[in-house]
């Protein structure tokens, strides 16, 4: 029902752009007697133009998994308060993201700073919509921040680190996943109160013995779907592991890998001594930093797909 509806919406914007190219084209004609019409003109296809720019990046989301829904996790690197606060900063630049793309963002389990006010230790959210994953999958990796910290009484320059991991999201039947390696335990949660919250142990916490992995989540009122939820996350994180062990096996046989490292990283946010954010993949760089911590990321995602296409 999804793929239908995702069709539908195909169809609707297409007949959408096929009217209003004609409705250029018989502009463009009366403009030819009419010069007064050229500034109007020239607007009206500046308008088009970008419109089919933005349905050319579709072409390159045709990955398995791009349609699908995402779990975006955000965790605080080196650096203390300031790599949480960081982290708090890159956790709402995704969900204004979020919201100018209109897809619905859910929060499934945040860890507060060691030094509160806003900041974060880790964070995890579910979001739902088209392509989700396709358009947010290689904004995985190493944020690097670089600025004069507001927790420093001295003014001095600070740089921080902070990890972005996003997951597509896999059907059950897709990875399975053996009870018997699991390790379940129960808690309080720790989130805003509610009927049950707070007082009884809906919270999940889920570690997978083989691999050392652990997931919690306390969004819900249940622990039944608080397990549940963390169930998807684990799943996803299992079902990324194999394929990157797959993908090394490969790599292995063509020669030494790369290491991996907090100073590898894909992008960089400097807001002192100037203001660039930067995308060390794809060269693409721009100077409006407010803009895109207040979530204009879409530039540094289609120049990546379009690299990576």
């Amino acid at each position: 029902m999804r793929e239908l509806g995702e069709l539908k919406m195909d169809l609707e914007r297409f007949g959408k752009e096929k009217k209003t190219l004609e409705e250029l084209e018989m502009f463009y004609e009366l403009s030819r007697e009419d010069t007064s019409l050229h500034a109007e003109l020239a607007r009206k296809l500046d308008e088009f133009l970008r419109t089919l720019l933005r349905q050319e990046i579709r072409q390159f989301l045709g990955g398995p998994y791009d349609k699908r829904n995402a779990t975006i996790a955000v965790y605080a690197g080196a650096g203390g308060r300031d790599a949480e606060d960081w982290a708090a900063m890159l956790w709402r630049m995704y969900q204004r993201y979020a919201a100018s793309k209109g897809y619905t963002w859910e929060s499934l389990d945040e860890h507060d700073g060691a030094g509160g006010k806003g900041g974060l230790k880790s964070a995890v959210a579910r979001i739902e919509g088209a392509y989700v994953y396709g358009y947010l999958k290689y904004e995985s990796g190493v944020h690097r921040l670089v600025r004069i910290s507001p927790f420093d009484a001295s003014d001095q320059r600070h740089t921080s680190f902070a990890l972005v991991e996003v997951l597509p999201e896999i059907a059950p039947e897709e990875y399975e996943i053996k009870e018997d390696d699991l390790e379940f335990e129960a808690f309080r949660s720790s989130g805003p109160g509610g009927q049950n919250v707070n007082k009884v142990e809906t919270a999940v916490r889920i570690r997978h013995k083989l691999t050392d992995i652990v997931v919690s989540v306390q969004c819900e009122r249940s622990q039944e779907r608080n397990r549940a939820r963390a169930m998807e996350i684990l799943r996803a994180k299992l079902f990324q592991k194999s394929l990157e062990k797959a993908h090394e096996e490969k790599r292995a046989l063509k020669g030494p890998k790369t290491k991996i490292e907090w100073g590898r990283q894909i992008r960089s946010y400097v807001l002192h001594p100037y203001h660039l954010v930067k995308d060390h993949r794809t060269g693409f760089e721009t100077s409006n930093t407010d803009a895109v911590l207040d979530g204009d990321l879409e530039p540094f995602i289609e120049a990546e797909l379009k690299t990576a296409g």
